[in-house]
């Protein structure tokens, strides 16, 4: 059964993770959600739920204001040419609906099928923006808790700096 964002506080909890959660309406896009975003600090995020032709799955979490050449991507992160990923593979393996994409649905992936991406200018910040399994939330970490996070969910975290495609 995927988590919740109950469960996700809990597990955030049970890794002593501190964390905080603003509610808000609905929020599908980057350009949805930036004033109110703009009232809470620190680096916002943009996923992608990806993947190539050979079926390699790769989720993104890039700063908000980073501009990613997707047609270049995957030469920096070494797979064939990526497209957007279905909504229904993303319900199977992340158990999570599009515009919630999030490092947290990374809880839900117990296959590990998801290869890990992270923005290196969104590492760049003290505290990170995610929604917490659902975009009607944005919940803060610390960048380190963010490692942490991934790293218990059985996920390597790969940083990598997107201006390389510019």
């Amino acid at each position: 059964m995927p988590a919740s964002p109950t469960d996700l506080f809990r597990y955030l909890d049970g890794l002593n993770i501190s964390h905080t959660t603003v509610e808000h309406p609905a929020l599908f896009t980057v350009e949805d959600g930036r004033d109110l975003k703009a009232k809470i600090p620190g680096g916002h995020t943009k996923n992608l739920f990806m993947k190539d032709k050979d079926g390699v799955i790769v989720l993104i979490s890039a700063w908000a204001d980073s501009q990613l050449k997707l047609n270049q991507l995957h030469k920096l992160i070494g797979t064939r040419r990526l497209s957007f990923a279905s909504a229904e593979l993303m319900l199977d393996v992340l158990a999570i609906v599009p515009g919630s994409v999030t490092a947290f649905a990374l809880m839900n992936d117990t296959d590990h099928r998801v290869r890990f991406i992270v923005d290196a200018a969104l590492m760049a910040f003290e505290q990170v923006n995610f929604h917490p399994l659902t975009n009607t939330a944005t919940t803060t970490i610390s960048r380190d808790d963010l490692r942490v996070f991934v790293d218990a969910t059985g996920h390597d975290l790969a940083e990598i700096d997107f201006t390389a495609l510019v």
